[in-house]
């Protein structure tokens, strides 16, 4: 069961999923991501990025950083959060093809001028004219095959001056059993407990990831391994 990646579709594949059911997994799933380590990944991974980034009194332009997949908002605020306490001027833009994602997100960040949400599909042409400095893929790749991903990190390193940073999953048995007995006894939502297990399976192994960098032809990258059993990717440019 976990040699290879399913390709077994999640229940939140579904674009045209809304409703109440959607919102309380959505609520959950951002208390599980803070729990199990995905904020932390994500600023590590800026931090590492922006090592030398220049004081707020130097700054002329706020940087632009893209969330794709952006679910919730969740990680747009935690970003949000980090760059007031840098003092660092940011313009932070969350994408989905989700309608009701997009306006659940809206709700959650209305409180931040920063954060902006857009409904679009990163495969239009409109979407592949944007630039962004860095780009954020936040448990969003596990949801694509590997050939899919070829295609989409390829565009993405194109779309981002300074790095791209994906916070995902690793395939292990310990991951599943746990986040399978973890959502058993805690979670309400029935797509937590069916996507949260089925989400490890589709998750991967680091050869597997060193395998699609090296046929997107991206070389300049790190990639480390963090607690809880996620992975740290970040595309240098």
């Amino acid at each position: 069961m976990f040699k290879q990646r399913s390709q077994e579709p999640e229940l939140m594949d579904d674009l045209n999923l809304s409703g109440e059911a959607l919102r309380k997994n959505l609520e959950e799933l951002e208390v599980i991501n803070h729990w199990l380590g995905g904020d932390k990944v994500v600023i590590d991974a800026l931090e590492k990025v922006l090592h030398k980034a220049p004081t707020q009194a130097t700054v002329t332009q706020p940087l632009q950083i893209a969330d794709i997949g952006c679910g919730g908002g969740d990680i747009l605020r935690v970003v949000a959060r980090w760059a007031q306490r840098r003092q660092l001027p940011v313009a932070l833009t969350g994408i989905d093809a989700n309608d009701f994602m997009v306006n659940y997100a809206r709700q959650k960040c209305k409180t931040s001028p920063h954060i902006a949400i857009i409904q679009e599909n990163i495969y239009e042409p409109d979407f592949q004219k944007r630039r962004f400095d860095i780009i954020i893929c936040s448990l969003f790749c596990h949801h694509f095959t590997s050939a899919e991903l070829i295609t989409m990190w390829q565009q993405l390193y194109q779309q981002a001056d300074r790095a791209v940073i994906i916070n995902d999953l690793h395939r292990h048995p310990l991951a599943y059993y746990s986040i399978k007995w973890i959502t058993k006894l805690f979670s309400g939502s029935y797509l937590v407990k069916n996507d949260a297990p089925l989400s490890v399976l589709r998750a991967f192994r680091k050869t597997e990831i060193e395998d699609i960098l090296n046929k997107s032809n991206i070389k300049k990258y790190t990639l480390r391994w963090q607690w809880a059993f996620r992975w740290q990717l970040i595309m240098h440019k």
